[in-house]
C-alpha cells in the first residue's frame, strides 16, 4: 500500500518558541523596510524604463547623426535605435533579475 502515512518522512514539527521567534524576526525586517512602500514601487518602475528609454534615445540620436554624415543604403536611425532597445532591455531583465535574487536571500536569511 503506497498511500499508508507510515511510508511517509515525518517532518519534524516546529516548537512553539521557534514560531514564535521566526514570526517576531519577520516583523522587525518588515519594520525596517517599512520605506519600501508605494512610492518606492513607483521609483523603481520609473528606473527600470528610464534603463530603456536612454540607450534607446542615444541609439537613435547616433544614428540621425551617422544618416546625416554618412548616407548609405540602411539606415543608421533604425539600426542603431533597435541595439539601444536591446541593450536597454537587457539591462532592464538584469538589474530586475538582480532585485528578485536579493529579495529571495533576504528572505531565506529571515526564515533560517
Amino acid at each position: 500500500m503506497a498511500d499508508d502515512p507510515q511510508d511517509k518522512p515525518v517532518r519534524p514539527r516546529a516548537t512553539l518558541g521557534e514560531e514564535v521567534g521566526a514570526k517576531a524576526t519577520r516583523k522587525l525586517k518588515a519594520r525596517r523596510n517599512a520605506a519600501h512602500g508605494v512610492w518606492f514601487g513607483l521609483g523603481m518602475m520609473g528606473l527600470v524604463g528610464w534603463s530603456v528609454a536612454t540607450p534607446t534615445v542615444l541609439g537613435a540620436a547616433l544614428g540621425l547623426w551617422l544618416d546625416k554624415r554618412y548616407p548609405g543604403p540602411h539606415s543608421w536611425t533604425l539600426t542603431l535605435l533597435i541595439i539601444g532597445l536591446i541593450i536597454g532591455c537587457l539591462t532592464a531583465w538584469r538589474w530586475v533579475a538582480d532585485e528578485d535574487r536579493r529579495m529571495r536571500d533576504e528572505r531565506e536569511d529571515g526564515d533560517a
